[in-house]
């Protein structure tokens, strides 16, 4: 098996397409790269002037090496093999969107560090657990939640909770503006 595509040959294929370098850029886009993307290595601290990073579609199994990420506010890593939210510290600050559908992740563990987040895209993971699911609502910014092809969607223990998982989340993450693609409707009285 050939070795995946460092993050420093992946900024170099980039820098090549768009002409500058991608220390300046503010837009970084390392998309399926062949071969994938295995590691967020210390390459992408060089992305100090980076506001949207997509890693989407290649093989990185954890989140790392955002420290030099001052000025990141939207994050894409959807479709990789992620398992967990560590590693977002770095970020948690100026984070305002997280892309990381089609991944691995049964626990939320870790995305309590995200004071700014606004959006997240988390369909098509692991999540199993309602306890995990009400974690999110340690996220006192969020709005926008895709949560749909979560293993908890189907299992949703609906008579423990006396509600449907839609009412649920919008009862309980009370920020919410659109859920699932959705627009929340909340009662005037509310």
């Amino acid at each position: 098996m050939s070795k995946g595509t460092t993050i420093k040959e992946a900024l170099a294929k980039f820098e090549e397409k768009v002409g500058k370098k991608a220390s300046e850029c503010s837009e970084v886009k390392l998309i399926a790269q062949i071969p994938p993307i295995e590691k967020m290595d210390a390459s992408l601290s060089t992305l100090v002037a980076c506001e949207k990073l997509s890693l989407s579609t290649n093989c990185i199994e954890k989140i790392a090496n955002l420290n030099g990420l001052k000025h990141l506010k939207i994050l894409s890593l959807g479709r990789n093999n992620i398992k967990s939210f560590t590693g977002l510290e770095a970020v948690g600050d100026t984070l305002e969107e997280l892309w990381i559908s089609y991944n691995l992740i049964e626990k939320l563990k870790g995305l309590n560090v995200l004071k700014k987040l606004k959006i997240l895209y988390m369909s098509n993971n692991q999540v199993k657990d309602v306890a995990e699911f009400t974690k999110l609502s340690d996220l006192p910014c969020l709005e926008d939640l895709v949560f749909v092809n979560n293993p908890l969607e189907e299992t949703f223990p609906e008579d423990a909770v006396k509600m449907p998982y839609r009412e649920f989340a919008i009862m309980k993450f009370t920020k919410l503006k659109k859920l699932d693609g959705v627009p929340v409707v909340r009662d005037e009285e509310e």
